[in-house]
Parts: structure tokens; C-alpha cells; sequence
């Protein structure tokens, strides 16, 4: 297959999969390049040592991560890089739990004695193997966090200030509704999804509340450094605030009057190759470059060609809706805005009403392919809006819906799972049991605790199970239930003051910052100095070659899944190919769309953790 053809062919497909895992008989391949037995070679270690390689803050959690052909000999060392002075022993103990095959012997290495601020690196065994070098000290994640709203900018449709231009002026024309098909309401802005150039009200939405949570939970941790159209000078409101706030004028603008709400821009007809946003050759009816359809939220299964999708309602895209706007509402009041916060108020309770009366869920719509985004739940979202909306009006029955919609969804969530469909659990964290749990008596109090225990009970179970500790499935956007099981663990040591699960969520955290088969940060540009990925999967990287530091990509995904993707060829030989197992995979190359993509949505749920990790603004 040629380069355009494949590049096509991959930009068809975008989510996870539902391919159930399996330990593969041969290890996963992309040709000659990703041989895994280049693992043999005899100039290759033997031996790694995976740490997190942004660092510890002095008290955290703190382990190594040994693999091996052979048996490993003798102890680990912890070394400070700067004089190479061995400052303490370390036992190494083998894992109990079962490999992923690939290497036959994996060990753990605890120093989280060790506090000392200081630059280090672990040596294990009488061959010396050697870790990458880490940083303890309580100013170890910075204000990495403002990268990732950074990335958020890159995202940006209409003015876009990485790319510095303007696209997609022209959205959008109307599919479904009350007004004749084809109509043009402008709703230009927002953010594009992935690496593709559509827009979401089903992903956007979460990613404005989740920025807005991040402030609301970790105002002092964020910095003015851009204005509002991104631009590198100070405006006096946070950046994470500027961006919230591009989030949330394009709701706005998808909410143009009382009972209408829009829920979708543009379809998979923008799948053709890589393009530059401000000539968009993806062609709607209306020649290219040109209107993109947008779609009504009607709550029925939809879809413009063969494809239609199993839509029962609005309430997932209500809820979620709501929640945002009345966390605007909260903010701005707080920060004197009060037309803004009115505004939202007004828009809060009106969405609201939609997705109670029309109770089911809207999923995303395609046209050429059958990859849809296949949310199928919505109490969740109700919940969190319901609760926002009593936070922000004292509405006694507020209340009584959302502990209703609490019930309803219990501790309902992907973890424990071994797979489900493409963001069929969306979003990864139920924060409506957070949100709703200071305002309930203690009894309710403990029912929320216990749906967030019980699923993080779910995930300790699986981490039991393999030498990572990892405890979600590795289907598409791995790394989005990462981030979604850490948030909850963080949601519910704020609720409960019960830390138990910290080590839990620690190694989730470093796994996504190298404490995992490829040594590799999942974040783009993070840290700067480090292993982290560079060849992603965007329009941006392949027309430009400017990297987009704080994009947190789609993450590694099983075996299974990888070698049945259709149309997916490394553009380059695979850096990680003798490390790759028949277990899981991941590839830092434009290439693997199912790995490499980075995307807005999961970038946003990853604020609120970076933000917490993080050092206060100065």
C-alpha cells in the first residue's frame, strides 16, 4: 500500500475497538520493521529498568520496574546522578504476577524511603542495568499542567494561535431538527477532536467541565500567560479559564435558542489525508473547503448514509451540558462576570430540561464508515448537572434528581471490564458522585463512596494480575481510563479523606510517565528532556513538524485489537521493537492511528491530575 493510501485509509478509522484480548501466539507485527525478535540482537540490553521519569514528589509511592531475559543477580542501587554516589541499597523482589510475555523474569524495586531532592538513577543486578535518570523534590512537576493547556490551544477551530490562522468560518448547515435541512447557524469555534478536524458536543462538553473542575479543585496551581485568542501576553484571567472559556462559547453558539442543541460538526467525510484546517478539501454537498453539516440533537438514531447510530436521547449530552454551565456559572459570578454567569445559568437549566424530558443517550454520527463514538450512558451526566445546578441555585430538587440519577447509575463504569465499545462508558470518571456528595446526608454520603470504592476495587483486582499493576483494559484510548481512574481515586480521597489507594493511583500516574514496557512519557513534549511521543498522529505534526508539547496520545492497546486494524502501516522502522510484547503495544509513529493519535478530550481529563502534581502559579 502507498504512503496516501494508507494514510487514507487509517484516518477512516478513529476509536477503540471492541475486540476482546487475548494473549496473541505470535508476537503483533507491522512488517519487517517491528520484528520483535530484533530483541535477540546481541547489542541489545537484557536487562530495563522503568521508573517515572518526570519524577516523585518526596512523599509519594516509589517503584522500579525490572524486566529481564534472565534472572537478575545481586541488588539494586539508587545512584545520584551528579557525583555517582551509590545512596542506598535496595532489595529487588520478583513479581508474583504474570508477564506479558516477550521477557521471562520482572521484578519490583521499592525506594520510596528515599526523599531527598536530588537528580538519581537505579542500577540493578551484576550487570549494571541502569534506569533513566529521575528528579525527587517537591518541584518536580512544575507547571507541566500549562502544557497541556498549551496543547488545548492547538486544538482550537476558528482562530487558531499555534497554527496562527482562521478555519472552518463556514460551520455549520443543519441535519435533523426543527429547521429545514440544510440551514446555516453559525457555530464556529470549539475545539477539533483528535487529529481529525470534527467537533463533538459529546467530548467538547466534557472537556470544558473538566477544565472548570480543574480550577474549581486547584485555582492556585494556574497562570496567566496568553490572552484569550492564545496569544503569548497576560489578560488577567488564567489560562485554564481562557480555554474553558473558548469551550464554553461554543456551546453557546450549539444552544441558539431554548429547546434546540446541537451535537455534532462535520462526519467522517473529513477522513481523507492529512490537510491544513483553513483549506479543509473534505467536501459536504457544498464543495470543499466550504459549510460542514451540523448535526441536530433529536435524540434518534442517526446517520446521512448506511450508518446509523443507536441514539435513545440527550441526557448524556444534557447532563454533561449542564454541568459545565453551571460551574461557569459559579466561576464568573465569583470573578464578577455576572452577564456571563447569568448567561450560562440561563443555559444550564434550559439543556437541563431537554435531557430530563428526553431521558437516553445521543451518540456521535458517521457516514462512510461505521466508527462512531458509542456512549450508551447518561444518568452519570444528569447527576453531575443536577448537582452542579444545586450548587449554583439552591434548588431543593436539583437534589432529589441527582440522587435519583445517583441510583440509577451506581457504580456503573468500565473498570473491571476487559473491554467495551469506543467511549461506551463516556466520560471515564463519574464525576457526578463527587459533585453530588457534599450535599447529601452521611448515609448518602457512604452509598457515593462506596460506587467509587467498588470500582477502584474493580481496578485493584485487575493490577493484581500483571507486573505493571495496571489495572484498566488496553483498548483504544487506554490512557483516557488512566487518567479516569486516577481522577476518581483523587475525587474519593477528597470525599472520604481515605488515602488507601494512593499506591494505586501513583503507579497509574507513572505509568503514563514511563513506568511502563517502553519507557516512554504518554505525553507529548513531557518531559522535555526525556523519551516522549514525538511522531503523533496529526495533521499538524505531518504538514508542520512542530510538536504540540502537553497532548496526551490514545495510548498502547492489545495485541489483538492492533493486528486486525485495517489500513495501519509504521511509516518508520519501530524504535521499540525489542520491546514490544504479544500483550500489549504501542508505537511512536504517525502511523498508528490506534496508539499515537493525541486527543482534546483525553488531554482536558489529564489537567486536573497534572494541576494537582503541580507547583503553585507564581
Amino acid at each position: 500500500m502507498n504512503r496516501l493510501a494508507y494514510l487514507i485509509a487509517c484516518l477512516l478509522l478513529t476509536g477503540c475497538s471492541s475486540v476482546s484480548p487475548q494473549v496473541l501466539d505470535d508476537p503483533p507485527s507491522a512488517g519487517a520493521a517491528s520484528d520483535v525478535a530484533a530483541g535477540a540482537q546481541a547489542d541489545l540490553p537484557r536487562t530495563y529498568v522503568r521508573i517515572n521519569i518526570v519524577g516523585y514528589l518526596p512523599d509519594d509511592p516509589k517503584t522500579a520496574i525490572v524486566f529481564s531475559d534472565d534472572p537478575v543477580e545481586g541488588g539494586a542501587r539508587l545512584v545520584r546522578a551528579g557525583d555517582q554516589t551509590e545512596v542506598a541499597s535496595l532489595p529487588i523482589e520478583p513479581s508474583d504476577a504474570t508477564g506479558w510475555g516477550r521477557f521471562e523474569h520482572y521484578y519490583e524495586v521499592d525506594f520510596s524511603d528515599h526523599t531527598a531532592p536530588g537528580a538519581y538513577y537505579i542500577e540493578v543486578g551484576s550487570d549494571a542495568a541502569r534506569s533513566a535518570m529521575f528528579s525527587i523534590g517537591s518541584e518536580v512537576y512544575g507547571d507541566s499542567h500549562e502544557l497541556l493547556l498549551g496543547f488545548m490551544r492547538q486544538q482550537r477551530c476558528g482562530y487558531n494561535p499555534f497554527l496562527d490562522m482562521v478555519c472552518h468560518r463556514r460551520d455549520g448547515r443543519t441535519a435533523y431538527g426543527p429547521l429545514p435541512a440544510g440551514t446555516f447557524i453559525d457555530v464556529h469555534g470549539g475545539w477539533h477532536d483528535a487529529g481529525d478536524q470534527l467537533k463533538y458536543m459529546i467530548t467538547s462538553s466534557n472537556a470544558t467541565a473538566q477544565l472548570l473542575l480543574a480550577y474549581a479543585l486547584e485555582p492556585d496551581k494556574f497562570d496567566d500567560r496568553t490572552d484569550d485568542l492564545g496569544h503569548d501576553r497576560p489578560n488577567g484571567v488564567p489560562d485554564v479559564l481562557d480555554e474553558a472559556r473558548w469551550g464554553l462559547d461554543w456551546m453557546h453558539q450549539m444552544h441558539p435558542e431554548p429547546g434546540h442543541l446541537y451535537h455534532q460538526i462535520a462526519d467522517d467525510r473529513d477522513h481523507i489525508g492529512w490537510k491544513w484546517p483553513d483549506r479543509d478539501s473534505s467536501d459536504y454537498g457544498w464543495g470543499p473547503n466550504s459549510y460542514r453539516v451540523a448535526y441536530f440533537a433529536d435524540g434518534q438514531p442517526q446517520g446521512l448514509s448506511q450508518y446509523q447510530s443507536r441514539a435513545t436521547g440527550v441526557a448524556n449530552l444534557a447532563g454533561r451540558y449542564a454541568a459545565a454551565m453551571a460551574l461557569a456559572y459559579s466561576i464568573y459570578s465569583d470573578r464578577g462576570d455576572s452577564a456571563y454567569a447569568a448567561k450560562s445559568l440561563r443555559a444550564a437549566e434550559d439543556v437541563y430540561r431537554l435531557g430530563k424530558s428526553n431521558e437516553g443517550f445521543q451518540q456521535g454520527n458517521s457516514y462512510g464508515a461505521p466508527y462512531r463514538y458509542t456512549e450508551d450512558t447518561w444518568a452519570d451526566d444528569m447527576e453531575w448537572g443536577a448537582a452542579a445546578l444545586y450548587e449554583a441555585t439552591g434548588d431543593g430538587r436539583y437534589i432529589d434528581d441527582a440522587k435519583r440519577y445517583a441510583r440509577l447509575i451506581g457504580e456503573t463504569s468500565w473498570l473491571g471490564r476487559d473491554t467495551t465499545d469506543h467511549y461506551q462508558f463516556y466520560p471515564y470518571v463519574n464525576v457526578g458522585h463527587f459533585a453530588l456528595y457534599p450535599h447529601v446526608d452521611e448515609a448518602f454520603q457512604d452509598t457515593l463512596a462506596a460506587y467509587y470504592r467498588d470500582g477502584i476495587e474493580k481496578a485493584l483486582t485487575v493490577a493484581r494480575t500483571n507486573p505493571f499493576s495496571t489495572g484498566v483494559p488496553f483498548i483504544w484510548c487506554s490512557n483516557n481510563l488512566m487518567t479516569g481512574l486516577i481522577t476518581q481515586i483523587l475525587l474519593y480521597e477528597r470525599m472520604t479523606g481515605d488515602t488507601s489507594y494512593r499506591n494505586l493511583m501513583t503507579v497509574h500516574r507513572d505509568w503514563l510517565l514511563g513506568r511502563n514496557p517502553w519507557g516512554t512519557s504518554m505525553f507529548t513534549g513531557i518531559p522535555g528532556d526525556g523519551e516522549y511521543p514525538e511522531d503523533v498522529h496529526t495533521s499538524v505534526w505531518a504538514l508542520t513538524g512542530k510538536e504540540a508539547p502537553g497532548g496526551l496520545v490514545d495510548g498502547p492497546v492489545y495485541g489483538t485489537i492492533y493486528r486486525e486494524l485495517r489500513g495501519l502501516e509504521l511509516s518508520e522502522p519501530d524504535e521499540f521493537a525489542h520491546l514490544q510484547n504479544p500483550y500489549v503495544v504501542y508505537h511512536d509513529d504517525i502511523g498508528d492511528y490506534s496508539t499515537n493519535e493525541p486527543t482534546m478530550d483525553g488531554t482536558a481529563g489529564a489537567v486536573f491530575l497534572m494541576a494537582y502534581f503541580g507547583s503553585t502559579a507564581r
